[in-house]
Formats: C-alpha cells, sequence, structure tokens
C-alpha cells in the first residue's frame, strides 16, 4: 500500500445542511493523470470502494480517486439530500462537489441510485465530465433518445447479467448516448462490482487507460 496514499474528510455542499463525507485514494508520488469521482447504491456507501479495492486500484492508475457518501446515506447521514429518492437532483448538486474537490473534469462512476445525480450532471454538464461510468443507474428514463445522442462524453455502459430490471433498462436508454461501450459482467447482480471486483477492476482500468 505505500505506492497509495489514502485519506477522509468532508465537504459543505449548499443546501444540504451537514457536510458529506468522502474517502480519497492519490498515488503516493503526487503524480496525478485524471480525477474520478465515485458514487454509490442506496443500500451502499465509500466503505464499499474501499473494501473491493477499487480506490487503491485507481491510486496506482496514477489517478486522484474520490468515493462520497451521498446525503442521508452512509457518514452522511445527517446531510439532506437535494431530491427525493427516484427524482433528479440539481445538476448543480454534482458541479459544487466537484469544484469544492478541484475534481473537475472528473471521470464519474455512478451506480443504481445514484444516476439521479450523475444523469442531470452529464446532460448539463459535458465540459466537467472527463468520461462517465454507469452501473445501472435509476433515472434514465427521464431522458429522451435525442438528449443522450448530444452527450459526446466517452462512457462505459457496466451491468450484471443477472440483473434483468435496472441493467436492462438502463442499457436501452444509455445505448443512445453517442460515445460508448457495453461491458456485460457475466453472473453478476445488479451491484456487479461487488459480485466479482476482478472483471469490474479489469474493465474499469483498460477503460480509462484508453482515455
Amino acid at each position: 500500500m505505500s505506492d497509495v496514499k489514502m485519506s477522509t474528510g468532508s465537504v459543505q455542499v449548499d443546501g444540504c445542511k451537514a457536510p458529506l463525507f468522502y474517502r480519497q485514494s492519490e498515488p503516493a508520488s503526487g503524480e496525478v493523470k485524471m480525477s474520478v469521482l465515485l458514487l454509490h447504491g442506496i443500500r451502499f456507501s465509500s466503505e464499499n470502494w474501499l473494501n473491493i479495492g477499487t480506490l487503491e486500484v485507481l491510486a496506482k492508475l496514477a489517478c486522484r480517486a474520490v468515493a462520497i457518501d451521498l446525503p442521508g446515506l452512509g457518514q452522511s447521514k445527517a446531510a439532506e439530500a437535494p431530491a427525493a429518492v427516484g427524482e433528479l437532483a440539481p445538476a448543480a448538486f454534482l458541479r459544487e462537489v466537484c469544484e469544492r474537490l478541484s475534481l473537475a473534469p472528473a471521470v464519474v462512476i455512478s451506480p443504481s441510485l445514484s444516476g439521479m445525480y450523475s444523469l442531470p450532471f452529464l446532460h448539463q454538464h459535458q465540459d466537467l465530465v472527463r468520461a462517465y461510468v454507469p452501473v445501472a443507474p435509476i433515472c434514465t428514463d427521464k431522458f429522451t433518445a435525442e438528449q443522450y445522442q448530444s452527450v459526446k462524453v466517452p462512457t462505459l455502459i457496466v451491468y450484471g447479467d443477472q440483473d434483468v430490471d435496472l441493467g436492462n433498462l438502463s442499457l436501452t436508454n444509455l445505448s443512445n448516448l453517442a460515445n460508448h461501450k457495453v461491458v456485460v459482467m457475466k453472473g453478476a447482480g445488479h451491484p456487479c462490482y461487488l459480485d466479482d471486483p476482478d472483471t469490474w477492476h479489469k474493465a474499469l482500468t483498460d477503460f480509462l487507460t484508453a482515455l
């Protein structure tokens, strides 16, 4: 672990009433090639990215990775969410997170629930998104095919083939994105990255290395 520096912190975002907790990893050498923002699903938190080693993998790729606990979840329970679960959050929410943490332009990794945050941000602030990695996110049906086609951000669509609901629905909608690749994880469910971290890390590493 000596080549990776891990830390935790908190960031205050307007309207959330309490700060958001985050975990951060970066190369110990200090040379950073890109920034990555990791979001999470409703039953999860930044701790999952630590436990399966994603934070470490990203730091070894010379990325600065920040995994936040979304408002009302994980160690950000006291923070107030800017929208109800399943509604689109204002794009300004993630913009502010990226600005306050000096992440932009960031690679945004967005599983499940976090689609309500990442999708508005992607559509309204393409210039702040270096790349997008949706993992069966919610809210994909709230945008039209035309809206997706106008997004040029490099995208890696990832889902588990056992995730018949959100996996298939999100794939159908996100396939309209102009610049995308798809990775289907065999035998994996909705949180496919937890079911098979090795395949997840290989797909992510290959995608980021090619950017």
